[in-house]
């Protein structure tokens, strides 16, 4: 890998971490536990836009294995893994079929894929099928946190087309 390139998406994985980090420090918006924001997947969407899925991947992996390390707890770890790999699959599948193009809707598949991968990761840990009572607010607010982070990567890659080519 060039170290231009290594530069760069190792400069994503630090804004995302610090997104992530500041995110972590806002108290949650409901009182329902898996819900939040997402605002790190604002990289992972921008990522997709000018790297490749394989480039993605490492910087969503690295954000996710530091980030709970140094932010979370060891379980958050495997929820984290179960939602961002799910998420990250849907949308490069979406913004493949879709041409690069409405990453608000993007984002907003990405956001439901991540809380379904979560709520199945649940299910798996405790065999509980009460953990599927949660999927009609899970499917909200990600549709809601996803759109909304779709909107800020889509002004975010028309603002950073101008400055990056690809590497």
């Amino acid at each position: 890998m060039p170290v231009k390139k290594l530069t760069h998406l190792a400069f994503f994985t630090a804004i995302s971490m610090s997104i992530y980090a500041i995110e972590s420090a806002i108290p949650p918006l409901v009182p329902i536990p898996g819900i939040k924001l997402g605002l790190a997947n604002i990289i992972t969407l921008i990522l997709l836009h000018f790297y490749s899925r394989r480039d993605t991947l490492l910087v969503l992996l690295a954000r996710i294995i530091l980030s709970s390390l140094l932010f979370g707890q060891a379980i958050s770890l495997v929820y984290s893994l179960a939602g961002g790999l799910l998420s990250l699959m849907v949308m490069a599948f979406t913004m493949k079929l879709l041409r690069q193009k409405f990453c608000f809707l993007t984002g907003a598949l990405g956001g439901v894929a991540h809380n379904i991968g979560q709520l199945i990761t649940a299910y798996a840990i405790t065999a509980t099928p009460g953990v599927f009572g949660y999927l009609p607010y899970f499917l909200l607010s990600g549709i809601l946190t996803g759109l909304f982070t779709g909107f800020c990567a889509g002004g975010g890659t028309k603002y950073l087309a101008k400055y990056m080519k690809p590497l």
